[in-house]
Formats: C-alpha cells, sequence, structure tokens
C-alpha cells in the first residue's frame, strides 16, 4: 500500500510506500465516522492543532524539549530513516528535498552511523 499525494510547496506528487504499523494504524480508524464522512483515511488536524497535542504528550511525559510537527520531521530524517541506512537520496525524496543540500543540512549525521562506517572500513583492511 502506498500514499500518494501531492506535495503543499512544490506541487508534486509524491508515493511513499507504507510501512505495516502505518497499514495497522489505517485498519484501526477504517470505521471512523468522522475520516469516512469526508473521505479521508485518518483523521486529521491542523499543524497548530497536533503541536498542541505533541506539546500535552511532551508535558505528560516529561520531555523538557519542545515538540512540533517540525521536529517530528526532523527526527524521521535522522532517527528513522538515516539510522536504518536509508540512503541520503531516499530520504531527500520522502521529504520532497530538491536537492540532497537540502537534505544534508536537515538530517544530521548520527554517531552510530559514523561508527558503523568505521567498523565496516576497519573490516576491509583486515581482509
Amino acid at each position: 500500500m502506498w500514499i500518494r499525494k501531492m506535495r503543499q510547496k512544490t506541487k508534486e506528487m509524491c508515493n511513499i510506500p507504507l510501512l505495516s504499523v502505518a497499514k495497522e494504524i489505517l485498519e484501526k480508524y477504517k470505521d471512523f465516522a468522522s475520516t469516512n464522512a469526508k473521505g479521508l483515511l485518518l483523521p486529521v488536524s491542523s499543524n497548530q492543532k497536533t503541536n498542541a497535542y505533541l506539546k500535552e504528550i511532551a508535558d505528560i511525559c516529561g520531555i523538557k524539549k519542545k515538540l512540533t510537527t517540525h521536529v517530528a520531521r526532523h527526527t524521521a530524517a535522522t532517527v528513522v530513516f538515516l539510522a536504518n541506512r536509508v540512503s541520503m537520496e531516499n530520504v531527500a525524496k520522502i521529504l520532497g528535498h530538491a536537492n540532497l543540500n537540502m537534505t544534508r543540512h536537515y538530517a544530521k549525521v548520527l554517531d552510530q552511523s559514523i561508527l558503523n562506517d568505521m567498523e565496516n572500513v576497519e573490516r576491509s583492511f583486515r581482509q
């Protein structure tokens, strides 16, 4: 299953395959009355409302950092995608970046990624 969506900034159509956990969430909400009435797959909140929910979650969890949809996007780029060895090119495509420089600026290099790369280099020297 894929999400097909027009990007707001670039008006480019993007296609993103869904992970199994996302499919489970869609299954959970498939009979949700307000989404069906609007022809949507999930309840949709504004960024402002979503950020308010994130603030509430952070407060409950004792997280001091200000959580926003932008922070979530940055976290997805660094922790979810890059830490799981998704290529920089694919991360750029998923995020809708026009070039890799935007992605490089946006996504910080993770220490674990550096360690993994150095271990690979070390192994190649031993062969």
